[in-house]
Protein backbone atom coordinates (compact mmCIF):
# COMPACT_ATOMS: atom_id res chain seq x y z
CA UNK A 1 0.00 0.00 0.00
CA UNK A 2 1.55 3.11 -1.49
CA UNK A 3 0.55 6.49 0.95
CA UNK A 4 2.23 8.95 -1.73
CA UNK A 5 0.18 11.98 -2.27
CA UNK A 6 1.56 15.19 -3.83
CA UNK A 7 3.16 17.54 -1.59
CA UNK A 8 1.85 20.95 -1.25
CA UNK A 9 3.53 24.28 -0.63
CA UNK A 10 3.48 24.13 3.12
CA UNK A 11 3.36 20.43 3.84
CA UNK A 12 7.06 19.10 5.18
CA UNK A 13 8.44 15.77 3.56
CA UNK A 14 7.44 12.90 6.04
CA UNK A 15 8.25 9.81 4.99
CA UNK A 16 5.66 6.67 4.83
CA UNK A 17 6.00 3.87 7.52
CA UNK A 18 7.98 0.95 6.42
CA UNK A 19 5.60 -2.41 5.37
CA UNK A 20 6.42 -3.95 8.67
CA UNK A 21 5.77 -1.21 11.31
CA UNK A 22 2.90 -0.09 12.87
CA UNK A 23 1.83 2.27 15.24
CA UNK A 24 2.10 -0.27 18.29
CA UNK A 25 5.50 0.58 18.82
CA UNK A 26 5.88 4.10 18.82
CA UNK A 27 5.31 6.22 21.33
CA UNK A 28 1.62 7.72 21.73
CA UNK A 29 2.48 11.00 23.52
CA UNK A 30 5.16 13.59 24.07
CA UNK A 31 5.73 15.61 26.85
CA UNK A 32 7.07 19.23 26.18
CA UNK A 33 7.89 20.77 29.47
CA UNK A 34 7.46 24.67 29.19
CA UNK A 35 8.84 27.36 31.47
CA UNK A 36 7.03 30.11 31.94
CA UNK A 37 8.31 33.61 30.54
CA UNK A 38 10.27 35.37 32.42
CA UNK A 39 8.78 38.68 33.82
CA UNK A 40 10.86 41.69 32.07
CA UNK A 41 12.58 43.10 35.00
CA UNK A 42 11.64 46.61 36.69
CA UNK A 43 12.37 50.00 35.08
CA UNK A 44 14.77 51.77 36.90
CA UNK A 45 14.14 55.23 35.12
CA UNK A 46 17.92 56.25 35.09
CA UNK A 47 18.32 58.04 31.69
CA UNK A 48 14.91 60.35 33.02
CA UNK A 49 16.69 60.92 36.15
CA UNK A 50 19.85 62.20 34.57
CA UNK A 51 18.19 64.44 32.07
CA UNK A 52 16.08 65.51 35.52
CA UNK A 53 19.19 66.04 37.46
CA UNK A 54 20.95 68.06 34.27
CA UNK A 55 18.11 69.88 32.70
CA UNK A 56 15.23 70.52 35.45
CA UNK A 57 17.20 70.20 39.25
CA UNK A 58 14.39 71.47 41.48
CA UNK A 59 14.54 71.50 44.67
CA UNK A 60 17.20 68.84 44.31
CA UNK A 61 14.39 66.13 43.34
CA UNK A 62 16.35 65.40 40.16
CA UNK A 63 19.46 64.51 42.36
CA UNK A 64 17.03 62.54 44.48
CA UNK A 65 15.91 60.66 41.45
CA UNK A 66 19.02 60.22 39.81
CA UNK A 67 19.88 58.18 43.60
CA UNK A 68 16.80 56.04 43.56
CA UNK A 69 17.55 54.86 39.97
CA UNK A 70 21.06 53.82 40.84
CA UNK A 71 19.49 52.20 43.81
CA UNK A 72 17.54 50.40 41.53
CA UNK A 73 19.83 49.67 38.75
CA UNK A 74 22.10 47.98 41.53
CA UNK A 75 19.15 46.04 43.37
CA UNK A 76 18.59 44.60 39.53
CA UNK A 77 21.82 43.40 39.05
CA UNK A 78 21.45 41.71 42.60
CA UNK A 79 18.83 40.32 41.56
CA UNK A 80 16.23 41.65 44.30
CA UNK A 81 13.19 42.59 41.64
CA UNK A 82 10.71 43.98 44.58
CA UNK A 83 13.31 46.15 45.89
CA UNK A 84 14.54 47.66 42.02
CA UNK A 85 10.49 47.95 41.79
CA UNK A 86 10.51 49.79 45.00
CA UNK A 87 13.22 52.04 44.20
CA UNK A 88 12.49 52.47 40.80
CA UNK A 89 8.60 53.30 41.42
CA UNK A 90 10.38 56.34 43.55
CA UNK A 91 12.37 57.98 41.31
CA UNK A 92 9.53 57.97 38.75
CA UNK A 93 7.21 59.46 41.15
CA UNK A 94 10.29 62.49 41.99
CA UNK A 95 10.73 62.40 38.00
CA UNK A 96 7.21 63.55 37.53
CA UNK A 97 7.15 65.65 40.22
CA UNK A 98 10.58 67.65 39.04
CA UNK A 99 8.89 67.93 35.47
CA UNK A 100 5.72 69.23 37.20
CA UNK A 101 7.14 71.86 39.12
CA UNK A 102 9.76 72.91 35.95
CA UNK A 103 6.31 73.50 34.14
CA UNK A 104 4.92 75.30 36.19
CA UNK A 105 7.81 77.91 36.99
CA UNK A 106 8.58 78.44 33.17
CA UNK A 107 5.11 79.47 32.60
CA UNK A 108 5.08 81.60 35.97
CA UNK A 109 8.16 83.10 34.63
CA UNK A 110 6.76 83.47 31.13
CA UNK A 111 3.42 85.40 32.63
CA UNK A 112 5.69 87.45 35.03
CA UNK A 113 7.92 88.79 32.33
CA UNK A 114 4.44 89.32 29.85
CA UNK A 115 2.95 91.18 32.57
CA UNK A 116 6.11 93.33 33.47
CA UNK A 117 6.44 94.22 29.84
CA UNK A 118 3.19 95.45 29.98
CA UNK A 119 3.55 97.56 32.65
CA UNK A 120 6.75 99.07 31.95
CA UNK A 121 5.07 99.88 28.17
CA UNK A 122 2.43 101.65 29.94
CA UNK A 123 4.56 103.68 31.97
CA UNK A 124 6.94 104.46 29.57
CA UNK A 125 3.49 105.75 27.18
CA UNK A 126 2.47 107.85 30.16
CA UNK A 127 5.81 109.54 30.62
CA UNK A 128 6.08 110.49 26.83
CA UNK A 129 2.58 112.30 26.66
CA UNK A 130 3.14 115.77 25.73
CA UNK A 131 2.52 118.93 28.49
CA UNK A 132 -0.30 120.48 27.14
CA UNK A 133 -0.46 123.37 30.41
CA UNK A 134 -2.62 124.36 32.70
CA UNK A 135 -6.53 123.98 31.36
Amino acid sequence: MERSRPLGPGLPPYEPLAEGLDMEGLPRSTVVSVEPPRRPPPRDHLAWSLCTTLYANVCCLGFMALVFSVKSRDRKVLGDYSGALSYGSTAKYLNITALLLNIFLVILVIALIASGTIVVVNLFNQEHQPFLGPT
